[in-house]
């Protein structure tokens, strides 16, 4: 028998009205009741009924999640949490892929019969003239840089992401850093601020030519870029990599040239994905809490749909590094 309000009330010790606030993203809940429902919701496997909520609101109880697939490394890992997060809260996910940084996966999604839209955030969607200015519905960004007061996001703080991983090479180290996939275009790029950061606080200069961009975050590009890198004349003794598909095809060029890593080179990336933890050797790699970030952006996004003129939330998700095989200085 499906589990009702009253259950989820009852089990938590709070009132049915507090739960519904709870399900339907009422922004005015204290964390510790949010945390007890939100507990007893997922103990009794409670759904609300979408098809009477529907009817009586208006809403769809559908989600669009649409994800640029090659500028967030995580972006599997947090498709899946995303669904379970907002199923939590009775909604259901529609999720689309756009392998290009631009703003038509936004648009298309808006167009949607959704409540609202999630979305891995490329710099050009915060355009003034971008798709975030038109009508629709609310928009939750995940990633990207700083917001500008539109709309919410959840990311992580990619400077000091890139601060840390830096930081890790360093004190493993190595003092000849490149970074793949950070290289300033129209705007500092946040990994670039903070790998420069990280080196002249360790009174170190980059190499020039280092410091290098990449078309796309795939492990084609890494491989190129990587071998030009090792091959050239200033080769590093280790490499930032912003994104873990990067760092693995940075890994093969490697190889391929006759390099050890970590011995030869060092190497680490971001996003912690499943692959990495099975390459040889295992990829050390900047991890982010996917499960904060999917949480956090449907508990905005479902705040946004019941309460419009509610503050613009800028929310920053934890990250840790993980060393592994590819940088372990015991292996030099």
């Amino acid at each position: 028998m499906a589990s009702t309000l009253k259950d989820v009330a009852r089990l938590a010790g709070v009132s049915i009205k507090t739960v519904s606030n709870v399900v339907n993203g009422y922004p005015h809940v204290s964390s510790d009741v949010r945390r007890r429902v939100e507990a007893a919701v997922a103990q009794l496997r409670y759904r609300p009924n979408a098809s009477a909520r529907t009817l009586r609101t208006g809403r769809t109880g559908v989600l669009a999640l649409v994800l640029p697939t090659t500028h967030l490394p995580y972006a599997d890992d947090l498709a899946t949490a995303v669904v379970h997060a907002a199923g939590q809260r009775g909604f259901r996910v529609v999720v689309t892929h756009d392998d290009q940084p631009t703003s038509s996966g936004l648009d298309d999604a808006r167009t949607m019969p959704v409540d609202g839209v999630l979305v891995g955030a490329p710099g050009t969607l915060d355009e003034p003239d971008g798709p975030l200015a038109a009508p629709g519905p609310p928009v939750v960004l995940i990633g990207g840089a700083p917001h500008d007061q539109r709309c919410d996001r959840v990311r992580i703080d990619a400077v000091q992401a890139a601060e840390d991983a830096t930081n890790h090479l360093l004190a493993a180290g190595r003092r000849r850093v490149a970074a793949i996939g950070v290289r300033a275009t129209a705007a500092p790029h946040p990994g670039s601020t903070g790998y420069h950061r990280a080196l002249r606080r360790a009174g170190l200069v980059p190499v020039p030519g280092h410091l290098l961009s990449a078309q796309h975050h795939r492990r084609a590009d890494g491989y190129r870029v990587a071998r030009d890198l090792l091959t050239g004349p200033d080769r590093p003794d280790a490499i930032l990599c912003s994104s873990d598909p990067l760092a693995i095809g940075a890994m093969r060029a490697a190889f391929d040239v006759g390099l050890r890593v970590p011995a030869d080179v060092a190497v680490i990336g971001n996003g912690d994905i499943e692959e990495g933890r099975y390459s040889r050797p295992t990829l050390s790699t900047v991890a982010v809490d996917t499960c904060f970030v999917a949480r956090e952006a449907v508990v905005r996004l479902a705040i946004r749909i019941s309460h419009p003129d509610a503050a613009v939330a800028d929310i920053i998700a934890p990250h840790t590094v993980l060393p592994r095989e590819s940088t372990d200085a015991r292996k030099r």
